[in-house]
């Protein structure tokens, strides 16, 4: 449809939201903003929905999100015939209200949905979607992006977020339907007294964290070892379940950031929510200052990351990395785990392939079984379904991503803030009954294996013509590989969409079993690499460089060279 007559159908059938219409008012004649909202629709993928929260096809909008609840309920009632869908929601702008929108639409066709009386973390949404047994679930969170955005996330029945076959099946038939008439939705309270929509109870919320709690490992050593947290929710929804789990575990002093403690999705002190980046940690790191506790923990918005600080050796605090969080739970879980005899046998730990490599050395120690996936914690919720399949779900220990994201257990099938936040707590009380601080964890794992430093850079490629510059640079790098990448030899070559690793010393080529996926990773000696692949989320090429060093400052050294060659190669 020609964007004026889209933009006129708008204004003649979005009439259920004051904003919306305030909207088309405020830009009626801006050919400009017409044609930002209207000249495209948000793409429904394997992280459903994210946009700018506004009117058009373009933005979050109620009419945006029942168009695509529209499309979910089609693909259940084909795939199903019938079944149900849990909904939660964060601390966004507009969230609940998206929730709500998405429960009419799927009880109007027939579909049992269950909603929560406020807001949750996104692990909670994966396991209600178990609990249940749904077929599917929607979690309306825009996780860490800024404010003005929101989004759907869209998960199958076993928990995972949806495959690439799942989201494009659902896709397909989003695009069938008209925006206005094609949509079914019906009275909430009609649908509450028919029993389509049900709130759940409160009680599957203390299930969901008896699981949570099964996971320790040293129960009892938090209370003995007298451990003080600071902790910021970043105004999100992990401050009610993180503060009762670090409670149930034996956490006296926990200080939470005032300012950033209630739901808000404005979030006026952190504009960029993240928790892989200082500023949002800065409110914390100032109560830290005053408090001066053994730990700082701020998850994100919907409390599936978390990120830490820790006290260092000057008394400062020292922001710890994604990777090396993870490679010190992946530790702490299997030393303790060995030494108290109940590692499993044949034990798994999975990790993203942009994960740190260091974690190989680690699982080599404890002769345990890594399995590399792909970017994307569906993945290593597959692993962990493809081992319950065996009935072997006990050998799965840990899962992490550089990006803050960890699972223990498998309850759930998504990374979960509110395990990993008792896990790191229970891990300071047990090195601090040792005298040691996390500062010297890393530190010590370092020196044992080898300083591997883990740096991402990411590109933007604004608009149309940056997307095809993005497909541009990919193929040209897969048509030109390189010999080195500055001084460094690259010593073998994985391609994920070629599905072939290729080994440049022997000439020995294996096919890849992963999914198909547009990443490059050489392999360059040394252990040092760089993997390049497009965002998923955003116009941005990223590169994940690998530089081992025999200290911190030779590995920066290695790293800033690898850099600088990796930029030069690629026309960056």
């Amino acid at each position: 449809m020609e964007i004026t007559k889209l933009y006129e159908s708008w204004c003649k059938n979005a009439v259920e939201d004051q904003d919306l219409i305030a909207e088309l008012e405020s830009i009626r004649g801006n050919e400009k903003e017409i044609y930002e909202r209207f000249y495209t629709a948000l793409k429904f993928g394997t992280a459903g929905l994210r946009g700018v929260i506004g009117v058009g096809t373009n933005r979050m909008n109620i009419y945006v999100v029942r168009q695509a609840t529209q499309g979910l309920a089609n693909y259940v009632i084909n795939k199903y015939g019938k079944g149900a869908v849990a909904i939660s929601h964060d601390s966004r702008i507009k969230a609940d209200l998206f929730m709500i929108e998405a429960a009419k639409v799927l009880a109007a066709n027939g579909i049992k949905t269950y909603i929560t009386t406020e807001l949750q973390p996104t692990p909670v949404l994966s396991y209600l979607v178990r609990y249940f047994k749904c077929q599917a679930g929607i979690m309306v969170t825009a996780s860490h992006n800024p404010a003005k955005y929101n989004g759907y996330k869209a998960y199958g029945e076993d928990g995972c977020q949806m495959t690439d076959n799942a989201a494009q099946a659902v896709y397909d038939e989003i695009t069938k339907l008209d925006i206005f008439s094609d949509v079914k939705t019906m009275d909430f309270d009609e649908a509450i007294e028919k029993g389509l929509i049900e709130y759940v109870d409160d009680s599957v919320y203390d299930s969901y964290l008896d699981c949570v709690l099964e996971q320790q490992v040293n129960p009892g050593i938090c209370a003995d070892a007298d451990i003080s947290v600071v902790y910021t929710p970043l105004n999100g929804a992990g401050n009610k379940l993180v503060r009762k789990v670090l409670s149930k575990i034996g956490v006296k002093e926990i200080n939470v950031v005032k300012e950033q403690e209630m739901p808000d999705g404005n979030f006026t002190t952190c504009p960029y929510p993240n928790p892989e980046i200082k500023e949002a940690l800065q409110k914390g790191l100032e109560l830290c200052e005053e408090k001066q506790p053994d730990l700082l923990l701020a998850t994100d918005p919907d409390s599936d990351r978390v990120g830490i600080a820790v006290k260092d050796y000057d008394g400062s605090y020292r922001l710890i990395t994604g990777n090396e969080d993870g490679v010190m739970l992946t530790n702490y879980i299997l030393s303790c785990k060995k030494a108290n005899g109940t590692l499993p046998e044949k034990p798994v730990v999975v990790k993203t392939i942009v994960s740190t490599k260091l974690i190989n050395k680690l699982c080599e120690k404890y002769d345990c079984e890594l399995k590399n996936v792909l970017t994307g914690f569906k993945y290593i919720g597959e692993v962990i379904l493809n081992l319950e399949k065996k009935g072997e779900e006990n050998r799965y220990l840990f899962g992490f991503e550089e990006s803050y994201g960890y699972l223990s257990g498998t309850y759930v099938r998504d990374k979960d803030a509110v395990v990993a936040s008792m896990l790191i707590c229970e891990m300071t009380a047990y090195y601090k009954k040792q005298g040691k601080s996390l500062a010297e964890v890393i530190d010590g794992l370092y020196e044992e294996f080898g300083y591997y430093l883990n740096q991402t850079f990411a590109f933007e490629f604004e608009g149309a013509e940056g997307m095809q510059k993005m497909a541009d640079l990919m193929s040209s790098t897969r048509e030109n590989l390189p010999a080195s990448v500055g001084k460094y030899k690259v010593v073998k070559v994985s391609d994920y969409q070629l599905k072939k690793e290729t080994d440049l010393v022997t000439g020995e080529v294996e096919q890849l079993t992963l999914p198909t996926s547009n990443v490059i990773a050489l392999h360059l000696e040394g252990d040092n690499g760089v993997i390049i692949r497009p965002s998923g989320t955003e116009p941005k090429i990223k590169l994940y460089i690998t530089a081992v060093g025999t200290d911190k400052v030779n590995a920066i050294a290695v790293c800033d060279e690898i850099v600088a060659a990796s930029k030069q190669l690629l026309g960056l």
